[in-house]
């Protein structure tokens, strides 16, 4: 079980550590004016990279989550019996796979189309996406934040 944890723990950490350095040094680096020529094409291109990473941790929480619970001893089939803390988790986690999706299927994709327009040809909703799709991207991270918090209050009880 010990080789489950293992790849529970670097699943998360590759997407916590991949999105914080998104947000902390890969953006504020590409605002710089010497990148403006190239932001777009190399964000994009990352961010599909990226994409692979945190579809692939995704699909390895998933897998590792329910043997380690079932290890522990808690009742994957009966949520009535489940510590609050692991029923906040799941919560959490359910939003944070449908605001990934959201941002990955529907967001990412209309923003790029919407880049490859004229800036003048662009309508109010098209800047209001725009304007929206990182503050998703950071409520994504402040999310799994809190999921990690919630996992190492599940480790610790």
């Amino acid at each position: 079980m010990v080789v489950l944890v293992w790849f529970h723990v670097f699943a998360a950490v590759s997407w916590i550590g991949g999105s914080i350095f998104l947000s902390v040094v890969l953006v504020p680096v590409l605002r710089r004016e010497q990148f403006a020529s190239q932001k777009a094409l190399l964000f994009r291109t990352i961010a599909m990279r990226f994409r692979m990473v945190v579809w692939g941790s995704i699909t390895t929480l998933l897998l590792t989550g329910p043997p380690l619970l079932h290890q522990r001893g808690i009742p994957i089939m009966n949520p009535s019996e489940w510590p609050m803390v692991l029923s906040i988790k799941l919560g959490l986690v359910a939003i944070l796979l449908l605001v990934t999706m959201t941002h990955d299927l529907i967001v990412g994709p209309r923003v790029g189309r919407i880049l490859q327009l004229p800036a003048e040809s662009r309508t109010k909703s098209d800047h209001a996406l725009i304007g929206c799709s990182p503050w998703i991207a950071r409520g994504s991270l402040l999310l799994t934040l809190v999921v990690l918090l919630a996992a190492v209050l599940l480790a610790r009880s």
